[in-house]
């Protein structure tokens, strides 16, 4: 069951680590976003890493320069999304974990 919440988080990082990459390349000139897409894991259970695309969306031309095609809006919100699913993952592996340890104590 853990092993379910576990890998969520490895594909949630990845997410995480994405939208942190397209905010740190905001300012840089022809700079394509990208996404991640996620998938179920094997057999059904827990989540992993489909692919990450880059967008081809054209981005800003100043002065004749094409600009990073990041939106941060929707990079901050995905942040945010993200960083509430990891929470909720590791709030469900402590509860695993602490209600094994009770049934542990009360067999010992």
């Amino acid at each position: 069951m853990i092993d379910t919440n576990l890998s969520a988080l490895d594909a949630l990082g990845t997410t995480q680590q994405v939208s942190a990459n397209n905010i740190a390349n905001v300012s840089t000139e022809e700079f394509k976003a990208s996404s991640v897409s996620l998938e179920t894991g094997p057999e059904g259970e827990g989540v992993r890493v489909a692919s990450i695309n880059e967008s081809t969306t054209s981005g800003p031309v100043v002065d004749g320069v094409e600009q990073s095609n990041t939106d941060i809006g929707t990079e901050m919100v995905n942040m945010m999304t993200t960083s509430r699913a990891f929470s909720a993952n590791t709030a469900f592996i402590r509860a695993s974990e602490e209600m094994t340890g009770h049934l542990l104590n009360m067999i010992a």
